[in-house]
């Protein structure tokens, strides 16, 4: 395990911040707050036409409603935030931060302008591993945990329904530029699945289960999304991170405590074949995670590992059942 130095923790931190920014910035109309149950969320409120369209912000707390406040300031600063955001990821490659690659970031890149990850998209499985090195302030480990060459999305069915605005140009059109066509399913009539011809890369679409695990809809985004128990604890809360290609690309990650305890949980449900593989890399995250975390979090990590237990029978056995095969682990969580 090694640390990032403290020049590239806070140039990373500074990259985020300045992402954050130039989103908020590039909001065109009037912001808007709407209520939604016992949520409260803002949009910007705009014409199109004849019509009066509502594009959303983000969720209402004190960071949102602060950005708000400084929108007209942000939007006359933004050529020189660019300029420093080309200069800080020049920096974080030079401290020895892994970039993301030019075919990720690429995709990444088109799916953040469409607005995937404004619209509550989350980056899940090894490409947000690989994206806890900032946040995390260490640098990966070379090797097969950190290598994958799947980008899974997840969002929330209810989120997608209740957000009432959707992306665009619609994912279906982002794809395709991208040379993208759907991967054959069961059901030709729901796309969850694109694969890149030539480099044969893939784009998966996720959102949680309650029991069965079917196709969904996720109308924020215009796609379907295959349904999977376990997943509402992985993408709860999740953070912002920033991939380091080009100037920067904002993209929303799981928070890493409860990346670390998911893998747990999903390691044990694998089974065979492929699965195995993919099982023995699941301890492999979520073991390096947990050791970071334990010396530097250690009260995060303790309070998602409390969460998952407290969820009921099947998800403590599933943790047991990994934490078994992995006794160094099993140590350092008993000894939070």
């Amino acid at each position: 395990m090694t640390p990032l130095s403290s020049i590239a923790i806070s140039a990373y931190t500074d990259l985020v911040r300045l992402l954050k920014d130039d989103a908020m910035s590039g909001i065109k109309g009037k912001p808007t707050l709407k209520k939604r149950g016992d949520k409260a969320y803002w949009y910007a409120a705009r014409r199109v036409g004849v019509d009066m369209r509502f594009f959303y912000i983000g969720e209402d707390n004190d960071e949102t409603r602060a950005r708000i406040d400084t929108i007209e300031l942000l939007r006359k600063t933004a050529k020189e935030r660019q300029g420093e955001r080309s200069r800080l990821v020049r920096l974080l490659r030079a401290e020895g931060m892994t970039p993301t690659d030019r075919a990720t970031g690429s995709i990444l890149s088109a799916m953040a302008d469409a607005g995937t990850f404004r619209l509550g998209g989350t980056i899940v499985g090894t490409n947000a591993f690989r994206l806890y090195e900032g946040e995390l302030g260490i640098r990966l480990p070379l090797g097969g945990m950190a290598n994958t060459g799947d980008i899974d999305i997840a969002q929330f069915e209810k989120l997608s329904v209740a957000l009432q605005d959707k992306v665009d140009p619609g994912l279906a059109t982002t794809f395709r530029e991208l040379k993208f066509a759907p991967a054959p399913g069961i059901d030709p009539a729901h796309t969850w699945r694109w694969v890149q011809g030539g480099s044969g890369q893939l784009v998966e679409f996720l959102t949680p289960a309650f029991g069965d695990e079917t196709l969904r809809e996720l109308p924020a985004l215009g796609v379907s999304a295959q349904s999977l128990n376990y997943l509402n604890f992985l993408i709860a809360e999740p953070i912002h991170a920033a991939a380091i290609y080009r100037s920067g690309i904002l993209v929303q990650v799981p928070r890493p405590e409860r990346y670390a305890i998911h893998k747990l949980i999903i390691a044990d449900r694998r089974r065979d074949g492929v699965d195995r593989l993919k099982s023995s890399k699941d301890r492999e995250q979520a073991a390096f995670l947990i050791d970071v975390m334990a010396q530097d979090r250690p009260d995060d990590l303790a309070d998602a590992f409390t969460q998952a237990k407290n969820v009921g029978p099947r998800w403590r056995d599933h943790i047991a059942n990994s934490l078994n095969r992995m006794p160094k682990t099993k140590e350092t969580l008993d000894n939070l």
